[in-house]
């Protein structure tokens, strides 16, 4: 039977229109951080979600990468789908080699199953610690799934509130992988670059190399606001200059769960070079970081 889904009566949709960027991307680059939606009648959203965003699916993405002037995608699994990854999968098959996949997984999986999505392009997991779209589960229960990919070479995206980073460390710090932090940890861009919230962050790659952070989020972090997002800025740049072979930068097309504003996506391929001010620094960020940690030897 055909479900059909509504959109939440508070939730945006993409910018269908999105401005061509005047800052150019080198040959190659990867949007290192976006999802596909549905469509919800032949990809169901998941039962527990706590958000019913609208369709956005492959087509429509890979549409979006091309006039942006990208040339890759990394697609992460979405909290909308659970851990349900058939439309994450279907969109990395339709991608000629040029898509990988972050996945959702549950303790449940077997051995094929996992074997199944590392055929198909997954290259990690993602456990999301964001209380107020998931029930983040205890520390056991994620040190199982990283024992189930260990075979695979895995790595594990991390999404979390600054306020919590604290209390994860311990974990963090323990897991065995590269780890990838989203949105620099959402850090409150209001206070200072170098107080202790953020500082907390930096401590965190400083001492631990083989955590890295996507730089990426301006449209949920910044208060300043569109189009240039400037209190984003420094925060992405400090990040940028002081790990550049830890950094990746991604547009997180389609925007989940935002009720405030929809961003330009060509106005957020125009803060590349702001956070990442020489053609060095922006080569790291875009095409040497991604491919490899997602292509490499392949």
């Amino acid at each position: 039977m055909i479900q059909t889904f509504q959109m939440d009566a508070d939730w945006l949709p993409f910018d269908p229109n999105p401005s061509k960027p005047t800052y150019t991307p080198p040959p190659g680059s990867v949007d290192a951080h976006c999802h596909v939606f549905g469509p919800g009648d032949q990809f169901p959203y998941a039962p527990e979600r706590k958000y019913t965003p609208c369709d956005a699916g492959k087509d429509l993405l890979f549409a979006t990468r091309d006039f942006l002037g990208l040339s890759r995608n990394v697609i992460v699994q979405a909290t909308c789908h659970g851990a349900d990854n058939r439309a994450m999968v279907d969109a990395l098959g339709a991608a000629s080699g040029l898509a990988r996949g972050v996945a959702t997984i549950k303790p449940d999986i077997s051995p094929d199953e996992l074997k199944a999505l590392d055929n198909a392009g997954v290259r990690g997991v993602r456990f999301n610690f964001v209380k107020r779209l998931v029930d983040p589960k205890p520390d056991a229960y994620y040190l199982s799934l990283v024992e189930q990919i260990a075979p695979f070479g895995w790595h594990i995206v991390v999404y979390f509130e600054a306020a919590d980073l604290a209390e994860r460390w311990n974990f963090f710090t323990s897991l065995p992988t590269t780890v990838v932090v989203d949105h620099m940890g959402r850090p409150d861009v209001t206070q200072p670059i170098d107080g202790p919230e953020f500082g907390l962050f930096v401590k965190l790659m400083a001492e631990h190399p083989n955590i890295w952070s996507k730089v990426s989020g301006p449209e949920r972090l910044s208060v300043s606001g569109p189009p240039t997002y400037d209190d984003f800025v420094p925060f992405a740049r400090r990040i940028v200059e002081s790990f550049p072979d830890r950094v990746l930068w991604g547009t997180d097309w389609p925007h989940p769960n935002l009720k405030t504003h929809m961003p330009d996506d060509g106005a957020l391929v125009d803060l590349v070079p702001r956070v990442a001010p020489t053609e060095e620094l922006q080569h790291k960020l875009l095409i040497d970081n991604p491919m490899r940690l997602y292509w490499e030897g392949e």
